[in-house]
């Protein structure tokens, strides 16, 4: 009797060994590289996801690249995940790479309830710059300007088209590229000076909180429906959750809200790097790691909860 106890301990042994093996990553996957766009909601979510693949055993390693340069990285192999594909308004951005299969969009977003179209100082939508259709009655006032962020940016190109179109009497406007900093930076000089200025604006984003800001209406066009209500959505080689599967996972499970980004974003647009906002932010709420980490391991196979509590010091 003893003899069998002794050889079922062993077998069950070796199962566990051999599931540990069989959940244990290839090699090919150990390096995971990220996009990064300059956007502080992206840098929020991808640090989160960085800090969660570190404490997992992953070697990470974050790309710069303009929107197109990531889908372009994601399509050739050197980028592995762009977490920060906005639809619609990036829809015409990353078709061409759908159409010939170059990167997969993961089902389910990362983030619902966001909004991304033209905003203003709620001090000039009281003076009458309620819509697009108002913009070109206060082109004198706005130097003829529109505030867009980094070149290539999808929100710009869109800006661009209403321009080049002459819509909504745009046609004279000059649209003004920076960076999403550059271009918070230009608003805060309007506001001090209750000046209008229109720019791009968006949710989640501090900017709602550090400003009084209205959204422009009548924008359906180019933005979309509902002050161009978006979903966020995570980018990857068509292959790559076969390939690394365990990643794949975590990249399913990672699910954001307007609030957990608005509090990460806070902090990232403060300097603060990243990472350091994103172990500080599980820390705080461990909860999270349930949904995120459940049916993820290690790269080795282990225990994946328990390696990433470990790793942001719970």
């Amino acid at each position: 009797m003893k003899k069998f106890k002794t050889l079922a301990a062993v077998a069950l042994m070796s199962g566990a060994l051999a599931q540990n093996a069989m959940a244990a990553e290839p090699q090919s996957c150990e390096k995971v590289s990220f996009a990064e766009i300059g956007w502080a909601d992206i840098s929020a979510t991808t640090g989160v996801a960085m800090t969660l693949s570190e404490g997992l055993g992953y070697k990470t390693r974050k790309v710069m690249a303009s929107v197109p340069i990531a889908f372009t990285g994601v399509k050739k192999g050197q980028i592995d995940v762009f977490l920060g594909y906005w639809a619609p308004s990036m829809d015409a951005v990353i078709e061409p790479f759908l159409k010939d299969d170059g990167v997969k969009v993961l089902p389910k977003a990362n983030l619902e309830g966001a909004k991304y179209t033209l905003a203003v100082p709620t001090y000039a939508a009281e003076a009458g710059l309620k819509s697009f259709q108002d913009i070109a009655k206060f082109k004198d006032q706005l130097n003829g300007k529109i505030y867009g962020i980094e070149p290539g940016n999808d929100g710009n190109l869109l800006i661009e088209k209403m321009i080049k179109n002459d819509q909504y009497g745009l046609g004279d406007f000059r649209m003004v590229e920076s960076s999403e900093a550059g271009m918070l930076v230009q608003v805060q000089r309007a506001v001090k000076k209750k000046q209008p200025v229109v720019f791009l604006g968006w949710a989640p984003h501090p900017m709602n909180t550090q400003y009084d800001l209205t959204y422009l209406e009548g924008g359906d066009d180019v933005f979309g429906p509902d002050f161009g209500a978006a979903k966020v959505y995570t980018v990857v080689a068509p292959d790559y959750e076969a390939r690394c599967p365990n990643v794949g996972k975590l990249l399913n499970n990672l699910q954001f809200s307007v609030e957990i980004e608005s509090q990460l974003m806070e902090k990232v647009l403060d300097k603060q790097d990243p990472k350091k906002v994103a172990k500080e932010w599980i820390k705080a709420n461990p909860e999270a790691l349930d949904k995120w980490l459940a049916g993820v391991t290690t790269f080795d196979g282990k225990d994946g909860a328990a390696a990433v509590k470990k790793y942001v010091g719970l």
